[in-house]
């Protein structure tokens, strides 16, 4: 298991985005050398935990919680069959492109090495948006990524540090439960009664999937 890439983005107008100012960072792009990670601070005042990374829509990206987004190449490869054209490293917006690694499969909690320091820790699924179909260019994307569900995974910083492109990822931690990044995302979109089952992750996940959790179980049981 290791880091392909190291993908960060800049601010860039686009008639696509969510944003106000019609801004976005999506396009995030491979980078040498080596990058810092650390947690960003409080979701809606913080962005990406990736220094030079722009999170431009603070509404719904960034924070300590979704402060790295990771692909696996594995996926991006299923799609490029899918899709019949060539998807780069960052192709999804993500900050890490990995090999190797079951990313949509990775238990809420988890913890990865990445490098000979970075500690993150996984929260969530990704989802999808009008910022990110307009980004990938493919009609109905929103419904497709969503049935899908390779979701990828959301991760928030647990040791800080520098991270590059090569270095080995390990799994430090595995949680006990079976809720996964790609359960959660269904749970929170498609599939709403498998939210009792996310409680098992406890404050691992995502502090907004957790809610959601905790409120199903008290209006409809559990």
């Amino acid at each position: 298991m290791r880091l392909l890439s190291v993908n960060v983005g800049r601010p860039k107008i686009v008639p696509y985005s969510n944003h106000p100012d019609s801004v976005t960072g999506i396009d995030k792009r491979p980078v040498d050398g080596p990058v810092r990670v650390a947690a960003p601070g409080p979701k809606g005042a913080a962005g990406s935990g990736l220094a030079g990374d722009a999170v431009c829509d603070l509404r719904h990206h960034g924070g300590n919680d979704q402060a790295v987004y990771a692909v696996a190449r594995e996926d991006l490869d299923d799609w490029e069959r899918e899709l019949g054209r060539a998807l780069s490293n960052g192709a999804f917006g993500e900050n890490l492109t990995t090999t190797g690694l079951d990313v949509s499969g990775a238990r809420i909690g988890e913890r990865w090495r990445i490098g000979p320091e970075v500690v993150l820790e996984v929260t969530s699924g990704r989802i999808p948006c009008r910022t990110f179909q307009g980004h990938v260019g493919e009609k109905g994307w929103v419904k497709r990524f969503t049935r899908k569900a390779a979701t990828g995974a959301y991760l928030r910083v647990i040791v800080p540090g520098e991270i590059r492109a090569g270095d080995p990822v390990e799994i430090v931690h595995l949680p006990e439960h079976e809720v996964t990044a790609r359960m959660e995302f269904q749970a929170t979109t498609t599939n709403r009664e498998l939210l009792p089952r996310l409680l098992a992750a406890g404050e691992a996940l995502h502090p907004e999937a957790l809610a959601a959790a905790r409120k199903y179980v008290a209006e409809h049981g559990g």
